[in-house]
């Protein structure tokens, strides 16, 4: 592993993959990027483990999009897709890893770290964190799968409330939207997320693997042309002046 990307085993047959970047705030740096794809290659060839925890450190989770990478999507040399083909792209990991993943989010997660994190078979949310799909704020469209996960995993309309506004909301005005995932207080948030593993790990790693295959295949069969619907909105929006302009003066406030 990265020294900013480690995995642990804080019980029995539960995989904890926490990401701990603190110089870039878990944005997508390559570092990053690379320690993710290892570890969940590392836990999924480990048949030890029946559960993977997904958590940041203090009060991030996952920042999304660097703003140099974003930079560079505007001018045409980049995507958010992942370079190099057969590489796997972070935010998909949870969706694809075969054995159940719990997000922990108990920081802010922004963007495509949002993305990520609600990729994930189970969700615990923090009253404090921020979360928000803040891709319209920069005025181009979501991207990192955003636009299938999003309605799948909140519903409809709070879906579009957080896509085509891009406000930010906290853990604790979710809570009261209804949203369909705990919320707990931030130090709570990795107590909570083991108990649910420790009940997963009591399964047979088969049953869960196939189980889990069956409730996701929709979302993985639905993924690849729903990433080329928002590549080709990026080819649209992303190339505007005002984006870089936007990129420029806000990003990180």
């Amino acid at each position: 592993m990265t020294d900013v990307v480690t995995v642990t085993e804080p019980r029995p047959g539960v995989a904890q993959i926490t990401m701990a970047d603190q110089e870039n705030k878990n944005t997508f740096t390559g570092d990053l990027l690379a320690g993710l794809g290892r570890a969940f290659a590392q836990v999924q060839a480990d048949e030890r483990y029946k559960a993977v925890i997904l958590t940041g450190y203090g009060s991030f989770f996952c920042s999304g999009g660097t703003r140099e990478v974003l930079l560079d999507i505007h001018a045409g040399e980049s995507t958010f897709q992942a370079k190099d083909e057969g590489t796997p792209n972070a935010y998909s990991l949870p969706l694809e890893c075969p054995i159940p993943v719990i997000s922990a989010m108990q920081g802010h997660a922004i963007g495509g770290g949002l993305s990520m994190g609600l990729f994930a078979d189970f969700v615990i949310l923090s009253r404090e964190s921020i979360y928000t799909a803040n891709f319209m704020k920069y005025g181009f469209t979501p991207g990192f799968g955003s636009t299938r996960v999003f309605p799948a995993k909140l519903g409809l309309a709070l879906a579009q409330e957080f896509l085509l506004t891009g406000r930010t909301f906290r853990g604790a005005e979710l809570a009261e939207r209804g949203v369909p995932y705990p919320v707990r207080p931030r130090k709570d948030v990795l107590a909570a997320a083991l108990e649910l593993a420790e009940s997963l790990a009591e399964k047979p790693r088969r049953s869960l693997v196939l189980l889990k295959e069956h409730l996701v295949r929709e979302l993985r069969e639905q993924l690849p042309a729903v990433i080329e619907q928002e590549l080709a909105m990026h080819e649209v929006t992303f190339h505007q002046p005002e984006v870089k302009e936007l990129l420029l003066s806000r990003y990180g406030a």
